[in-house]
């Protein structure tokens, strides 16, 4: 009897931890070592469970006070199973006017939750079987033609899908 006892808290905790996330479809990591190679695109495979869904797509990153920059340009390229290739040039702001880090972590560590589709318009898988996504770094200095070779402070970069509430 004493053991059950423990049990039954121990249960409604791993419950309620795993209920947090019902909007979760896919969420991936890849770790980058603290800095970022422009000709490091880190790379995500994911078969969508439904093609009829909305989904809303994100780029996760954690990044440490070494990240010197209050913005991130990211080059994300979409492959679709039947070999169509969607590319795009985004722009986040990653602090406030006063140099403050946006994103959350009560440590050096901040991770950011960045939209990349379905924030307008809902995303659908419309093609069935796996889709890949490319994400790599477009940063560069002020004034600078050639881009940064490593980016600094970036430790992770993640993919996530949830599902839409707005479909």
């Amino acid at each position: 009897m004493q053991k059950s006892k423990y049990w039954i808290p121990f249960v409604i905790l791993v419950l309620s931890i795993m209920s947090c996330d019902s909007n979760r479809v896919f969420d991936e990591y890849q770790s980058v070592s603290g800095e970022w190679d422009k000709d490091n695109a880190v790379e995500f495979k994911v078969t969508p469970p439904d093609s009829t869904e909305a989904y809303n797509l994100y780029v996760n990153l954690r990044h440490t006070e070494a990240y010197k920059f209050s913005n991130l340009r990211l080059i994300v390229e979409l492959n679709y199973p039947n070999g169509k290739t969607q590319k795009d040039t985004l722009e986040y702001i990653m602090a406030n006017p006063d140099g403050t880090f946006l994103g959350t972590g009560f440590s050096d560590v901040k991770e950011n939750k960045l939209w990349y589709k379905g924030h307008e318009q809902p995303f659908l898988f419309d093609e069935i079987g796996e889709y890949s996504i490319s994400i790599q770094h477009a940063m560069r200095e002020n004034g600078s033609i050639n881009g940064i070779d490593k980016l600094e402070g970036i430790t992770d970069v993640g993919f996530r899908i949830e599902h839409s509430q707005t479909y």
